[in-house]
């Protein structure tokens, strides 16, 4: 980058479930980003898709209050190249104003936001922005893509099975028998919406009654769900960082105490523990960031992300779950952790994200 502070413009909230998480993790990219090199404005998004330019505190952003800060501007991203940043104002107003921003940072999750959706805007305004591009967002959003592009590496995945709102409600008996004969009738099955994050929706079932209701549930939140097989064995994450190279942080592992690891037990720092492996031998754990680092670059990722395995019981072996392409950035998230593990401080971390962001590719 050249010298001299970048404008960076920081986008949080959005229409998505996982909208509160969004605004804790964007309050923590606030607090530490580094001044020295970045000037900053903050645009967010309210529950009802209302874009505001904010000058709120973190604790404000955090506990959802910005939204009813007096001084809120309404702003949107201009696809229109000229431009390269923001417009303020509502459209024939004589308060409107043109700022231009160097690169945004995009801290959102889940629909709307992690999806594809807002990176294909900046993509058209040609912003450089944190993170992976339109593609790769959108098929790590949607989890029986990532499934499809991963079975092509060769690393083992759970086995799974999707159906859609469509055929569900149409044949809901047919679906059931079908899942039942591609798991042999055993359970438990985990049933997720395909395009939610921070398990958001996420049903475990234990028999037929139980996967009838999970799938009603998951279907309030997407139009495709996936049905998995139960894998046993402890939850491992590791934190991939670059573009056209490659680094992985050491391997976590999160122990949630919850019957699975949910929402709740996502975001509680009672409900869960994470920490740094120690206990599994270095040959393993290498093993599992090489194969973060292919799937990562067999999604066409940039920037960061976090994948997720299983370490099953009694075989040893790591089983693929997910890829995160905007992975929490709270004080309990696992990504920001693992890399404070590799000596890579939170600012520091900001900092390189961004200056990723802004590399000629």
């Amino acid at each position: 980058m050249s010298e001299g502070k970048k404008k960076i413009l920081i986008m949080f909230g959005g229409t998505s479930p996982e909208h509160e998480v969004s605004r804790n993790s964007a309050s923590c990219v606030a607090q530490n980003i580094d001044t020295e090199k970045f000037d900053f404005d903050l645009i967010g998004i309210t529950k009802e898709g209302r874009w505001l330019l904010t000058k709120a505190e973190p604790d404000e952003m955090a506990d959802g209050s910005w939204a009813e800060r007096n001084d809120n501007v309404p702003a949107v991203i201009s696809p229109d190249r000229s431009v390269h940043g923001y417009v303020t104002g509502t459209p024939g107003s004589p308060d409107g104003k043109t700022v231009y921003v160097d690169c945004v940072f995009p801290v959102f999750h889940g629909e709307c936001g992690e999806d594809g959706t807002i990176q294909g805007l900046l993509q058209l305004a040609d912003i450089p922005f944190v993170g992976s591009d339109m593609t790769a967002s959108a098929c790590c959003m949607d989890k029986t893509v990532t499934k499809m592009i991963v079975d092509r590496t060769g690393i083992r995945q759970a086995r799974y099975f999707y159906t859609t709102r469509f055929e569900f409600a149409r044949h809901p008996e047919e679906d059931l028998k079908e899942i039942e004969k591609m798991f042999k009738g055993e359970y438990p099955l985990f049933i997720k919406p395909a395009c939610t994050g921070s398990s958001v929706g996420i049903t475990k079932a234990k028999n037929r009654k139980e996967l009838f209701e999970g799938l009603k549930k998951a279907l309030e939140y997407d139009f495709k769900v996936l049905v998995e097989e139960t894998i046993k064995g402890r939850e491992f994450e590791t934190a991939v960082l670059g573009n056209a190279d490659t680094a992985v942080a050491p391997v976590g592992e999160v122990i949630s105490g919850n019957e699975f690891y949910d929402y709740e037990a996502k975001y509680s720092t009672t409900l869960q523990k994470t920490g740094i492996v120690t206990d599994v031998a270095k040959e393993k754990l290498d093993e599992f960031r090489n194969a973060a680092a292919v799937i990562y670059k067999a999604i066409g990722c940039r920037g960061m992300a976090r994948v997720d395995f299983f370490y099953e019981e009694g075989t040893g072996e790591l089983v693929f779950n997910e890829l995160n392409t905007i992975p929490g950035f709270t004080p309990t998230s696992m990504y920001p952790q693992m890399w404070q593990a590799g000596d890579l401080a939170y600012d520091e971390l900001i900092t390189k994200l961004i200056e990723l962001a802004m590399e000629e590719i």
